[in-house]
């Protein structure tokens, strides 16, 4: 089973990242995926996340409006696409795949927000 997320990076405040997370060894269109982040000095938070079959989608409160997740069942690869980027946003960010009965975690991806 692997994660791999990529397209972390700097960027200035207001602009736009799309990290990506590709999948493989798990059947990647039953599972539930997720988008955490991790400041330094803070826990891990759940940023987006959407169903199996990508209908639903969810959004903590301080990325709603700004950040969009979608899903390719056929590439099995999940995005983030990040815009209006904020200082607040710096973060490692981290690819998660879960069912009923397992879960998995890419390594992370670095986004720094600085001017």
């Amino acid at each position: 089973v692997q994660l791999v997320e990529s397209g972390g990076g700097l960027v200035q405040p207001g602009g736009s990242l799309r990290l990506s997370c590709a999948a493989s060894g798990f059947t990647f269109s039953s599972y539930l995926m997720i988008w955490y982040r991790q400041a330094p000095g803070k826990e891990r938070e759940w940023v987006a996340r959407i169903s199996s079959s990508g209908s639903t989608t969810n959004y903590q409160d301080s990325v709603k409006g700004r950040f969009t997740i979608s899903r390719d069942n056929v590439k099995n690869t999940v995005s983030l696409q990040m815009n209006n980027l904020k200082l607040e946003d710096t973060a490692v960010y981290y690819c998660n795949a879960r069912n009923w009965m397992y879960e998995y975690w890419g390594q992370g991806t670095q986004v720094t927000v600085s001017s």
